[in-house]
């Protein structure tokens, strides 16, 4: 098994952003609310949903949170109608980014977007221009400290994941979207305790940039991040020893 999808340390830093800006509670009270409205509020029956509610109690969020974001998709109490947009363009130096974005307002999302890329040396492209340089994943992230590779490596092979790669600190398993839950249930199983785990686009290349180039991309990146109605942002920028976003 081998590859290197740069995923954990992109996800790292975007990580620390999301922390710093307080922006993770409503990002996930978001995608738990559109889960329940598309597949229904009970999560056995909704892939989505129970995806979505793993996060939100990864990161602590109480109960009741979690709750009244399923009352709200399923209608059984008021609250905004959110619509999900997604956005293609490219960056500084030609890097593809797309931007998932869900919104009560979609004239305010674009215009917002579209400022975005051009204030930062970017621009929108048309649906389907970068898409294809990117995969959807299950992606789960392990430490390395403490942990057996080789019985890593067996537990995520019966299990069915697609590849293992080694991340520096970390291991990183890439799975089929339908195979995620299986293979994140089976090294929590395993008694392995799992760093990261979700369904997320992983690019199939990278492009490396450097100065100048390599710092407006960041500030893109960062602008994208900081918008309300932004849910995730990807891109196939190596950001490998650029430094984090201010």
């Amino acid at each position: 098994m081998s590859g290197h999808s740069k995923w954990a340390t992109i996800k790292h830093k975007k990580g620390a952003a999301d922390a710093k800006r307080g922006k993770v509670f409503t990002r996930v009270i978001k995608e738990i609310t559109i889960a329940a409205r598309q597949g229904g509020g009970d999560p056995d029956g909704n892939p989505r949903l129970r995806t979505a509610i793993a996060l939100a109690k990864s990161e602590n969020m109480p109960a009741d949170n979690i709750k009244r974001a399923i009352q709200r998709g399923t209608g059984e109490i008021e609250g905004l109608t959110y619509e999900e947009i997604t956005f293609e363009g490219y960056g500084p130096g030609g890097v593809a980014v797309i931007v998932e974005v869900t919104t009560d307002n979609r004239n305010r999302a674009v215009s917002e977007i579209r400022h975005a890329f051009s204030k930062n040396n970017g621009n929108l492209g048309e649906t389907g221009s970068v898409n294809y340089l990117f995969s959807k994943k299950g992606v789960i992230v392990v430490a390395k400290d403490g942990v057996d590779e080789e019985k890593l490596t067996e537990v995520v092979l019966e299990a069915g994941a697609d590849d293992l790669n080694d991340e520096g600190d970390n291991w990183e398993i890439l799975t089929s979207p339908k195979e995620f839950e299986a293979v994140r249930d089976a090294v929590t199983a395993a008694g392995f305790k799992p760093e990261h785990a979700e369904v997320t686009m992983v690019a199939s290349t990278y492009q490396k940039l450097e100065g100048a180039q390599a710092n407006a991309m960041m500030r893109l990146l960062d602008t994208l991040e900081d918008l309300d109605d932004t849910q995730n942002v990807y891109s196939n920028f190596d950001m490998e020893g650029v430094g984090e976003p201010a």
